[in-house]
């Protein structure tokens, strides 16, 4: 490669990463430039961590040779089983633990295939094998993610030449950049939509950061709690509290999740969230079913840890619609995105109102005018209520137990 084309991928690179481009398309193009100024590459693996509450990091993968593999990997942790064994056998690991930036084997030309999945790459006719590690300085560390991974293959009969060597080793830093580059606004997107909620973090993500920045909206109001939580938290073993929390928020956030609705808080064993729909009735039926869900993933769990011999509860739920302010509220320098309003609290006082009147779900008059009359026969009424703060008695309606 001359100077002319390291120059212009080097350029590409940049101009991608500053485009927003994802990782697998930069070392596809990557690898593609390279092979058409006669770097003979083969195959290619760039690894980065990342910051998720699930995957430790992700792999993006290339090959010239046709056979379909997977291009993208998240994998989960590597300290522990078969992952973490191949992870010491690793290229990768050897840099790490050897403090060097990059090792090389001529593995069709005697050298050994001590790393793991080097026999399998010369066996598909690779000769040369070519890994780097591109460290992070401390102020660029996020997480696991402080090191930029990759290695690189070819199939010439003689290997790698030491022009080649010389251009991977100028412009894989670029690559490297720019990979961490996407990856970075990923963990962004990660981190706000774990923390804030799907529909809030994309609203951040776009902008919306300002103190006292508010949208007005109608939204059936969603807050739950688990029963006996107290009293379970002061005769469970402290080591039980923890994951009984995990379990069932799991179960709680699920439902939401896939009826399209948005969780903003978690608050102890207490969740918040909306459902948002052009027609009220709509997101309604939304918040029914995600309640219909729970109900069926509580049994299932209850079964579950009532098998392991582990305590177990289930959830009260209260529904209301009303309009809310849905934005920033606090200081200028810690924001909270969430919902504020009168409904807030009233669907508050609403799920509060279970344990007095033995219901595990409670709606207000305001959702049950919401829904199609066609579809107000679930309903039946409780009876008017006083809720704690709020000013006037609401009446208050369960599902039929026949519906259940």
């Amino acid at each position: 490669m001359n100077q002319q084309a390291i120059d212009e991928t080097a350029r590409w690179v940049t101009a991608h990463g500053l485009a927003g481009a994802s990782e697998k398309t930069l070392l596809d193009g990557f690898c593609e430039r390279c092979c058409a100024a006669d770097v003979e590459l083969s195959r290619a693996v760039a690894i980065i961590d990342t910051l998720h509450p699930i995957y430790e990091g992700r792999a993006f993968r290339w090959r010239n040779d046709g056979i379909e593999e997977e291009a993208i990997i998240e994998y989960r942790s590597t300290s522990v089983g078969e992952a973490a064994e191949n992870w010491r056998r690793s290229a990768f690991f050897h840099l790490m633990s050897t403090g060097a930036d990059e090792v090389r084997r001529r593995i069709g030309l005697g050298d050994p295939t001590d790393f793991f999945n080097l026999d399998v790459m010369k066996a598909e006719g690779n000769t040369d094998f070519l890994a780097f590690a591109h460290r992070f300085a401390s102020d660029g560390v996020i997480g696991e993610m402080d090191c930029f991974y990759s290695h690189w293959t070819t199939r010439r009969l003689d290997g790698f030449r030491e022009s080649d060597v010389a251009a991977l080793r100028r412009l894989v830093p670029s690559l490297g950049l720019a990979i961490k580059c996407a990856s970075v606004t990923r963990i962004a997107g990660t981190l706000v939509e774990v923390y804030l909620g799907r529909d809030a973090g994309q609203r951040v993500l776009a902008g919306r950061i300002s103190r006292g920045v508010a949208d007005r909206i109608n939204a059936v109001l969603w807050f739950s709690d688990l029963r006996g939580f107290t009293g379970i938290t002061d005769s469970a073993p402290p080591g039980e509290i923890i994951p009984l929390l995990n379990d069932y928020a799991e179960a709680v956030i699920t439902a939401i999740h896939d009826a399209s609705g948005d969780v903003l808080k978690l608050i102890g064993d207490g969740t918040l969230a909306i459902f948002k729909a052009d027609d009220p009735a709509a997101a309604c039926r939304a918040a029914l079913a995600a309640a219909a869900d729970l109900r069926q993933r509580i049994a299932t769990l209850n079964e579950r840890r009532a098998t392991a011999g582990r305590p177990v509860t289930s959830a009260y739920l209260g529904l209301h619609i009303g309009d809310v302010f849905y934005g920033n509220v606090g200081s200028e320098d810690r924001l909270d995105f969430t919902v504020v309003g009168p409904a807030v609290n009233e669907v508050a006082r609403i799920a509060a109102m279970c344990r007095s009147v033995d219901r595990g779900i409670l709606l207000s008059s305001e959702f049950v005018a919401s829904m199609d009359e066609a579809e107000r026969w679930q309903f039946v009424s409780v009876g008017r209520y006083a809720l704690r703060g709020v000013g006037r008695a609401k009446e208050l309606f369960t599902l039929d137990p026949a519906t259940l």
